[in-house]
C-alpha cells in the first residue's frame, strides 16, 4: 500500500461492484483510491462488493496510492462483515460514513482493536451530518486512528436543506468549522466532490477555492478529474522555486541571529519558513524537480 504521509491531492471514489474501474485504478495518477462499499453499492449488491473489494487488496498492485475502503455505518446490517473482509488485507485507511460524533470513531477503534486490524490502519471520517459538524472540533480530537477528515457535502447539504450552488455560501460554516477543527487536531482534511462531470469550469473553480481554504486535496468521482485536482492542491514550480528562496534568506538571516528578514519587500520570519518546508517536502513526495 502506500507509503507517503497524509491524504493526498486527489482520493478518487469507485464502486465496489465495478471490477474494471478497480482494475484501471492502479495506472491511474491519483494520489489514492476510495473502495465504496455504501452509497454506489445497493442493498443487494453489498455482498458482491465486499468480495470484490477483498480480491483487490489481495491482488495489490496500487503502487505508492493511498488505498482506502468506505464501509457502510456502524449502525448498518453490513458493517460487521464489511470489516471482517478486510482484515486479511487491510487497506490503508477505512472510511467510516455517517458518523454524529467522537463516540462513533471510539466504537470503529475499539471494534477494528478487536478485530486484530493492524495499528497502522487509519480510520478517515466522513462529515456529513449536521451533528457531526456541530462536534466537528472533538472528532478531530478523538484520536486514536483517526488521520482524516472527509467532508460529504451533498449528504450534509441535503440534511440541511441547503442548495449547492456556485460558491458554495450554503457551505462555508460547515466547511470552514471542519479545517479549523482539523488543524486544531493536526489531522489530515479533504474536501467534498464535484458532481457536475460536464461543468469543467465549475470544477476547476471549487477546487481553487477548496485550496484556498486550506484542504489536502479533494474527493473525486470521476478519472477526468483527476489532473485538475493534481494541479491545484500540488505546489506549482513557481511555488517550489519560491519556498527554496525563503527557507534559504531565513537561514541566512538566523545565521546573523536575526528571526526576521525580507525576501523582495516582503518579510520572512518562521511561520513563512515553516510553511516552505512544508511546500518543498510535499514536492519530494511527489518527485518534483
Amino acid at each position: 500500500m502506500a507509503s507517503s504521509p497524509g491524504p493526498g491531492r486527489s482520493l478518487l471514489f469507485m464502486p465496489g461492484t465495478n471490477q474494471r474501474a478497480m482494475v484501471k485504478a492502479r495506472g491511474l495518477d491519483a494520489d489514492g483510491i476510495i473502495l465504496d462499499m455504501e452509497d454506489s453499492v445497493a442493498p443487494g449488491q453489498k455482498g458482491a462488493a465486499r468480495e470484490l473489494i477483498a480480491a483487490a487488496l489481495a491482488e495489490g498492485g496500487f503502487g505508492e496510492r493511498e488505498v482506502v475502503v468506505r464501509v457502510n455505518g456502524l449502525d448498518s446490517a453490513w458493517i460487521e462483515d464489511d470489516l471482517q473482509a478486510l482484515l486479511a488485507n487491510p487497506p490503508d485507511a477505512v472510511l467510516i460514513p455517517k458518523i454524529y460524533g467522537p463516540e462513533d470513531l471510539n466504537r470503529l477503534g475499539q471494534a477494528m482493536d478487536d478485530l486484530g486490524f493492524p495499528k497502522d490502519v487509519s480510520v478517515w471520517a466522513m462529515m456529513e451530518t449536521p451533528a457531526a459538524i456541530l462536534d466537528a472540533r472533538e472528532i478531530a480530537a478523538t484520536g486514536g486512528r483517526l488521520a482524516c477528515l472527509v467532508m460529504g457535502t451533498n449528504d450534509l447539504a441535503r440534511d440541511l436543506k441547503a442548495r449547492l450552488l456556485p460558491g458554495r455560501a450554503s457551505m462555508f460554516a460547515s466547511l470552514s468549522l471542519c479545517l479549523l477543527a482539523a488543524r486544531a487536531a493536526g489531522t489530515g482534511i479533504l474536501d467534498g466532490v464535484y458532481g457536475d462531470l460536464s461543468d469543467a469550469a465549475g470544477f476547476l473553480s471549487e477546487c481553487r477555492q477548496g485550496r484556498e481554504l486550506g484542504f489536502d486535496g479533494k474527493t473525486l468521482i470521476h478519472p477526468d478529474q483527476i489532473a485538475v485536482a493534481n494541479e491545484i492542491f500540488g505546489p506549482s514550480a513557481e511555488e517550489v522555486s519560491e519556498a527554496r528562496e525563503i527557507i534559504a534568506a531565513f537561514e541566512a538571516a538566523e545565521a546573523e541571529g536575526k528571526a526576521v528578514t525580507t525576501l523582495r519587500g516582503k518579510m520572512i520570519e518562521e511561520l513563512h519558513a515553516a510553511s516552505a518546508r512544508r511546500t518543498l517536502d510535499m514536492a519530494s513526495r511527489l518527485q518534483r524537480p
